[in-house]
């Protein structure tokens, strides 16, 4: 039987990319755009005679190091640590204004947030009825304390018993141990535990590994190739069909 849900953020609760539009409309840059331009701004202001191109190669090689932490050691470095590497590769110290330079990258979602995807406030309130629910997040710029502010703002953070955010966990998923922090705090064993997610490598093959269910979740995008079959235990497109999803896989599972 199953005793709790986790889900996603990213694309799963809320759809990635959809403040870029309110953004837009507002005469913001897109948030990769203002990200290095802060960057660039601040380095600047101390250090003139560096050129626009290498303190902005320099922002690229703090990026491409974090995606090898989180891609390929499954860990997600803090803003600060991440834009160290930038300062490090330019041979300078972190400047005056550092702290302000961290705080805009990771504060740039929660003051333009992105959409709720459909469905997903009824979908939370009738679950909460049954089971548990928690989130198992990567945190790629906005820190966990953000997240949850967005969840705030939207009305959504009392239906989540736990949280696991990779700057929080220090590990990432498919991470087993993101999912044994997750089991921990909700109470429940792997085998009683559901993860929905958007990405087959992280939110299905990881809680797989681990021993739990899973469903692939593609109603803000669907990342399969033509002709691929998900290993989820159930691809589910409306939120507002999720709940009868775990329903069903509870019902497979059997007594507890």
């Amino acid at each position: 039987m199953i005793k709790a849900v986790t889900f996603d953020f990213w694309d799963t609760i809320v759809a990635d990319e959809s403040d870029e539009p309110k953004r837009a409309a507002a005469g913001l840059a897109t948030k990769k755009v203002a990200r290095v331009r802060t960057f660039v701004a601040e380095v600047r202001a101390h250090h003139p005679t560096l050129s626009i191109a290498a303190v902005e190669a320099a922002v690229g090689a703090a990026n491409s190091r974090f995606r090898h932490h989180w891609k390929v050691e499954h860990h997600t470095p803090c803003v600060a640590d991440r834009l160290s590497v930038g300062f490090e590769v330019l041979g300078i110290d972190r400047t005056p204004g550092f702290d302000a330079l961290v705080d805009a990258w990771e504060t740039m979602e929660v003051q333009t947030p992105p959409d709720l995807v459909p469905g997903i406030q009824a979908c939370l309130a009738d679950l909460s009825e049954t089971v548990r629910i928690g989130i198992i997040s990567d945190a790629i710029v906005t820190p966990g304390t953000g997240l949850r502010q967005i969840l705030g703002d939207y009305g959504l953070l009392h239906y989540f018993d736990h949280f696991v955010f990779s700057d929080e966990a220090g590990a990432s998923k498919p991470a087993a141990r993101v999912f044994e922090l997750a089991c921990a705090g909700l109470e429940c064993m792997p085998e009683q535990l559901v993860h929905i997610g958007d990405r087959e490598s992280n939110d299905i093959e990881g809680p797989l590994a681990f021993g739990s269910f899973s469903v692939l979740y593609t109603g803000a995008i669907d990342r399969r190739a033509p002709g691929e079959v998900s290993r989820a235990s159930e691809v589910v497109e409306h939120q507002s069909d999720m709940p009868a999803a775990i329903a069903r896989i509870s019902a497979r599972t059997g007594a507890a």
